[in-house]
């Protein structure tokens, strides 16, 4: 007889069509599971890290209010951090020679906020392109890149004191907020350094140092020198 056998193939066709179709949607399930999962996984591993940075950058970008010293023959410290170099050097930009220098290192736990050593105008500002050697390097203080502001006290007349913020291994970003001819008073903001660096500052001979090394100190509170 013609056509014999040919519904039993067409069921059959259907019916292996159907597993094919029913064996993909299993494996396509399979998989959906396991990308889930993994999605999930990586979406609490990349919660959790975002709330460590969060932490860390609400930490990092902490602004304390320093409780300035009233004696007016105090420089503070212009930031936060360990004292590592008090010594004699030359600074020809702004100080015009010899001076007295105390550098300050800052940890990526330190504040990053910088204040004026001293009350006066704002008489020098200028950027420099260098190298981001490691802040703890004390040579990245002359081959970092870096900003000197310099300061003309109102304090004491004809006073010059400079501030060098610098850049170090990840601080690759200095964020002056003063200008020349910006009025001050001692312990106002005047910059932020984003995360590990050094602050330099410059004093004139005649200064008295009032801290040591290994000392930690505040920006804009602890006294670092006095005037004679």
């Amino acid at each position: 007889m013609k056509h014999k056998g040919k519904a039993r193939q067409a069921g059959t066709r259907l019916i292996v069509w159907t597993l094919v179709l029913l064996l993909l949607l299993l494996a396509v399930g399979a998989i959906a599971t396991v990308v889930g999962s993994l999605v999930a996984t990586a979406a609490t591993t990349l919660v959790v890290l975002w709330l460590l940075f969060a932490i860390f950058s609400i930490n990092f970008f902490r602004d304390p209010d320093p409780m300035v010293p009233a004696d007016p023959t105090a420089i503070v410290a212009p930031g936060h951090g360990l004292v590592d170099v008090i010594d004699e050097t030359t600074e020809n930009e702004f100080m015009g020679g010899p001076c007295r220098r105390i550098s300050i290192f800052l940890s990526i736990f330190d504040v990053h906020i910088q204040n004026a050593p001293v009350a006066g105008a704002v008489a020098y500002l200028k950027h420099r392109s260098g190298k981001f050697l490691n802040a703890m390097k004390t040579e990245s203080s002359t081959e970092n890149e870096n900003v000197l502001i310099g300061f003309e006290s109102s304090e004491q007349p004809g006073e010059k004191i400079g501030v060098r913020l610098i850049a170090g291994l990840l601080a690759r970003r200095i964020i002056p907020w003063v200008a020349i001819g910006d009025i001050l008073n001692r312990g106002d903001r005047i910059s932020l350094i984003q995360f590990g660096s050094r602050v330099d500052l410059y004093l004139p001979l005649t200064t008295q140092i009032r801290i040591k090394l290994g000392e930690r100190v505040k920006g804009g509170e602890t006294v670092l020198a006095t005037r004679s």
